[in-house]
């Protein structure tokens, strides 16, 4: 069929629609590929690398990169698998993650995947940052010590006209996501919470709610992330 490729991830051929990405085409076929700054339903802008694969011996990112027929594609090797954990590794030695007192523990996708490439001790220093918490909105707490710079709030959380209430500030190593002032005035319960869900770590919480469940109940403490 015309519509249809032939591409082949850890030696498992599949049979898939043309135009998908490698990792919706992982995804739909149960193969395990690690995300964070991907978001279903948002363009993705590759900005955490973490779901790097191999694709004809070149590193690629598997959330931007179309399958086309033919590929040889490698995900769950030794070299991908240290790649990934370099990267949650260097994610938290550039802020400040105590996850015993995070109020997204056992909820945090990068909690879960430290816990998936069996994350100890940082081979980085810790850089120890001191970043403010924007705590001026009414319904949302800011918290940029656990900032990761996904892009998922920039990308996911807009008003009626379009509007994004996230937005980057500033450059390099001083780059920080920001609620807007005026609309983080004005943000509804329901979008702020919205918000908090769509993060991935606990950079994002909603006011006067602490959790939903306690700690040993939530979804990662049931089930690791992946499988």
């Amino acid at each position: 069929m015309e519509n249809q490729i032939k591409i082949v991830i850890d030696g498992r051929e599949i049979t898939a629609e043309k135009g998908k990405t490698i990792l919706e085409i992982a995804r739909e076929n149960g193969i395990f590929i690690p995300t964070l700054c991907h978001f279903k339903g948002a363009d993705p802008k590759a900005n955490c690398r973490v779901c790097t694969i191999k694709i004809n011996n070149r590193m690629m990112t598997s959330c931007t990169t179309p399958a086309a027929d033919g590929m040889e594609i490698e995900n769950e090797t030794p070299e991908l698998n240290d790649i990934r954990k370099s990267i949650i590794e260097l994610l938290f030695v550039c802020g400040n993650h105590f996850c015993p007192t995070c109020e997204k523990s056992g909820d945090c996708e990068l909690q879960a995947l430290a816990y998936r490439y069996q994350m100890m001790v940082p081979r980085f220093p810790y850089d120890f940052p001191q970043k403010a918490v924007d705590s001026s909105s009414p319904k949302i707490l800011k918290e940029q010590n656990r900032c990761i710079s996904c892009k998922r709030c920039i990308k996911t959380i807009k008003d009626e006209k379009g509007r994004h209430y996230f937005a980057f500030k500033n450059r390099g190593n001083k780059l920080e996501v920001v609620l807007d002032p005026d609309m983080g005035m004005e943000i509804s319960d329901k979008l702020a919470q919205i918000a908090m869900k769509n993060c991935p770590v606990g950079s994002i919480i909603y006011k006067g709610k602490g959790f939903d469940q306690p700690i040993g109940t939530r979804k990662y403490d049931k089930t690791p992330i992946g499988g």
